[in-house]
């Protein structure tokens, strides 16, 4: 008992002697702490803002209301008649009625609008909850006014700030010609950035009189399944005439797990970006510990001569480090949590653009806390013991002599080297045999790593090179220090190196997708208006268009949506989007990767289909394949081409026109191209008053590639912002070294200026070796930058989105990065070094030398 509590004095005598060292030295422990800190930040914040969005696929529900069992749609068109909703009501099933659609404001914005029975839904929401009575009566919602018709619609407060931000109205909204009232409710509900009009409202606003988008049924028997549900629905529509052949029956769960699949190569790409910032936050804090145990080195060698045995010396470092993480993750974690309310609404808006996902309001999880905490400390104790092990085992008459550090910094630098070295060949093979994204990104994480291990003894070499080129005198002496300083400098440096390869590979994969994409509009869109009426319009706007003089061509295109399935396996079957156009379009606007042999006339007499490149890719399909279509049964259809797709992130299907209108599929098109001689806004004008179609539902080409563009550059705005914080994170960790550095440095410094260098000598020698070290890593960033680029370009976006994207070299962005690196580097060592030069020279001599 006495041996315990001996060795409990000397542990707590340790741990209060480390926290003395830490009072009089707080930069050393803020360069810890920030690393950390930082390092979790972007961690959780990504993390957060994946976990709510997935959490949102498997509890999407309807809008004011609670998650539906069955969703009914129709099975080609993009309405049913809501007489199925009446006959489904009068059978006692519980159901809401809802319309999407798009409608636009004064300025010609797209605005969507969804609609429901508004008591329903909160009724029904309500009955599986009635705690939330006093949350409704909270909430100024104006039910009689709603169901009268009468011009109001709903948002959340969010959403009511971002359309004031583009409207400058905070209380109105003009769509489709009509005056809307704003009215806001709590974010409680759940409508994210949905405005909600009572169904009343909605049908005349929409044009979908009579319409309905789909019924959302509810199980009123918690104990029923789906296909049970799904079996009653059918038995009761039949018994009232309805041919529920035609309709669609789409379970939620189904919906979630399909929401999941389109969306987890963006999720997988968001959290290899978090992961990258952390491990560049993490050489910052490894850095500051590193710098930190140096500085200690004298005091550890002193305690364990005074008697205290390394073990307890071991064990108090460990608790040190254990503390220092435990205090970064919490500040971390809260920062965290608020970068994340920040993102979410760009990760929102893009989901919904693209995948048509809707987002819900997140609660953070104490999980998240605990798992980036046992993520940090194991990254810490990996990085830390062999460090910690090494500095408790240095021999005690040794104390803290300066050449066998460096002896061993050589060692590990060349180690590191030959790791790196090993690593990116294995890389290079593996990579020719990978074809899932997922084990691309590992080994592009592997790349990752390997890169910067590269840095330290390629600045060794290029030093030793250039020491025996420069002449004798202070510059020698400046190239030959700088040897010195490569190994304090080299974690920053390659925090700083991670970066800028990420930026560099970013930037070259969008702008490489940037110049693709605008190509492929070029090429897809080929005439000057593309119009998607309602269905029962159809007819009158083919008539009105070729009563039309100026008109030139219209051209049409069928779409529903099918399930392909290979004939070997007809068991699996894989959902896709069934299209054909007329012959002219396909020919003219269709951009081939590859057909095969004769194609052209096997396609036109129906014996052979058209693929898009992302479903080729996904589901590995290739030239000859042998394929069904769920409409298509009695044919067994060839691929004979694969076509370049990056509008859809739904496989696609190119049938002739012929196959088309010998199956039963719509023979009316879904939508038309016009190609005009004239102003297109008199056309607009004209077909909108002799129709009553909004503008909403034609779209110049114009319009179309601005939309394209617009909506390409929020997808990975998102990416962007990841990449800017990840490079500001390196170079918070830059001006902490330098800040080290330089206060380490004061006695080698402090020498020189009594040997006759001036201040301001002092200062350009102390910038020219920092400007050097970072233009040397620069030049590594370059290459290594367009390799990882090239990788994320052929690898794993064609893998995981199934896109061929030209790889386009900016130099302009590039040199960009570059010029960022050097002003930041400026920017980190110009201010410890001007306040290191200001000290008195005696202070500066009294400092212990590096």
């Amino acid at each position: 008992m006495k041996t315990d509590a001996f060795s409990i004095r000397r542990l707590l005598l340790c741990l209060r002697l480390f926290a003395s060292h830490y009072r009089h030295a707080p930069l050393q422990a803020s360069a810890i702490l920030l690393g950390i800190m930082l390092a979790v930040t972007l961690l959780i914040g990504v993390y957060a803002t994946n976990a709510n969005a997935k959490q949102s696929y498997g509890n999407v529900s309807e809008l004011l209301s609670k998650q539906a069992s069955v969703s009914i749609s129709h099975l080609t068109q993009d309405s049913i008649n809501e007489t199925i909703y009446f006959t489904l009501a009068n059978a006692g099933f519980d159901a809401i009625a809802s319309i999407e659609g798009v409608a636009t404001d004064d300025q010609g914005r797209l605005w969507r609008v969804n609609s429901s029975d508004i008591i329903a839904a909160i009724s029904t929401g309500l009955s599986q909850n009635e705690q939330a009575s006093s949350s409704v009566a909270s909430v100024n919602i104006p039910l009689a006014e709603l169901l009268a018709g009468q011009p109001k619609v709903l948002m959340s407060a969010s959403q009511q700030a971002r359309i004031n931000k583009v409207t400058n109205q905070s209380q109105t909204i003009t769509l489709n010609n009509t005056l809307l009232e704003i009215v806001t409710i709590d974010e409680q509900w759940g409508l994210g950035s949905a405005l909600l009009a009572d169904i009343s409202l909605a049908q005349p606003l929409l044009n979908m009189r009579g319409k309905l988008s789909y019924i959302a049924v509810f199980k009123a028997d918690q104990t029923e399944t789906d296909s049970e549900l799904i079996t009653r629905l059918t038995h009761t529509l039949t018994q009232a005439g309805v041919d529920t052949s035609e309709l669609r029956f789409t379970t939620q769960a189904s919906e979630g797990e399909s929401l999941s699949a389109l969306t987890a190569s963006f999720h997988l790409n968001l959290d290899a970006m978090s992961m990258l910032a952390f491990v560049v936050g993490l050489f910052i804090a490894y850095n500051g510990v590193r710098y930190s145990l140096m500085k200690r080195q004298k005091l550890l060698v002193q305690i364990m001569q005074q008697g205290v045995d390394r073990r307890t010396v071991m064990l108090a470092l460990s608790i040190e480090v254990i503390s220092l993480v435990f205090i970064g993750c919490v500040l971390g974690f809260i920062v965290g949590l608020q970068l994340s309310q920040w993102l979410q609404p760009m990760v929102a808006l893009t989901l919904e653009q693209l995948y048509g996902a809707k987002l819900l309001p997140g609660n953070w999880q104490w999980q998240w806390f605990a798992q980036a905490l046992a993520l940090t400390l194991s990254a810490a104790f990996a990085a830390c013991i062999p460090m910690l092990i090494s500095l408790v085992n240095t021999p005690l008459a040794q104390g803290a002599q300066k050449q066998p550090q460096n002896k061993q910094f050589n060692i590990i630098h060349r180690r590191q080297f030959i790791i790196a070295v090993v690593l990116l060949l294995l890389c290079t093979i593996a990579f020719a045999f990978t074809e899932q994204y997922r084990y691309s990104l590992v080994l592009l994480g592997a790349l990752v790593v390997a890169i910067p291990l590269l840095l330290p003894q390629c600045l060794h070499w290029v030093v030793n090179l250039l020491t025996s080129a420069m002449p004798k005198g202070l510059w020698q002496y400046v190239v030959a220090e700088t040897k010195e300083i490569i190994a304090p400098l080299a974690l920053a440096m390659m925090a700083i190196l991670l970066a800028l390869c990420a930026n560099i590979a970013m930037n070259t994969l969008v702008g490489s997708f940037e110049i693709t994409l605008k190509k492929w509009l070029d090429a897809r869109l080929h005439a000057d208006l593309y119009i998607r009426p309602n269905p029962n319009q159809m007819d009158a706007l083919i008539v009105l268009l070729a009563n039309d003089p100026k008109v030139e061509g219209i051209y049409e295109q069928w779409t529903v949506d099918s399930s392909l399935s290979r004939a070997e396996t007809p068991q699996t079957q894989i959902p896709v989007n069934l299209v054909s156009r007329d012959h002219l379009s396909l020919t003219d606007t269709t951009v081939f990767k590859t057909t095969a042999d004769n194609f052209w006339p096997a396609f036109t007499t129906g014996h052979s289909i058209m693929i898009s490149e992302p479903l080729s890719i996904k589901y590995q399909l290739n030239i000859g394949d042998k394929v069904q279509l769920s409409q298509l049964q009695q044919h067994t259809l060839t691929v004979g081409a694969i076509y370049y797709d990056y509008g859809n992130p739904k496989g696609e299907v190119l049938i002739s026109q012929s196959l088309w209108r010998q199956s039963p599929l719509p023979t009316n098109p879904f939508s038309l191209a016009v190609t005009y001689q004239g102003d297109l806004t008199t056309l607009q004008n004209n077909i909108s008053q002799q129709l009553n179609l909004s503008s909403a539902y034609m779209y110049s080409q114009q319009r179309i590639k601005t939309e394209a563009i617009t909506i390409f550059n929020k997808t990975f705005s998102i990416t962007v912002v990841l990449n800017s914080l990840t490079l500001l994170v390196a170079a918070i960790g830059l001006f902490s070294a330098c800040v080290m550095l330089t206060q380490a440095r004061q006695a080698p410094l402090a020498r020189l200026y009594a040997l006759g260098v001036s201040r301001n000598q002092l200062r350009i020698m102390v910038i020219v070796q920092m400007l050097f070290i970072v233009l040397l890593t620069c030049l590594v960033a370059l290459p290594m930058g367009a390799l990882l680029g090239y990788l994320l370009i052929h690898k794993v976006t064609l893998q995981a989105f199934g896109w061929s994207i030209a790889m386009i070299w900016d130099w302009a962005a590039y040199g960009q990065v570059v010029v960022i690196a050097i002003i930041s580097c400026l920017l980190a060592v110009s201010l410890p070094l001007y306040w290191q030069t200001r000290k008195p020279l005696i202070s500066s001599l009294q400092q212990e030398a590096l």
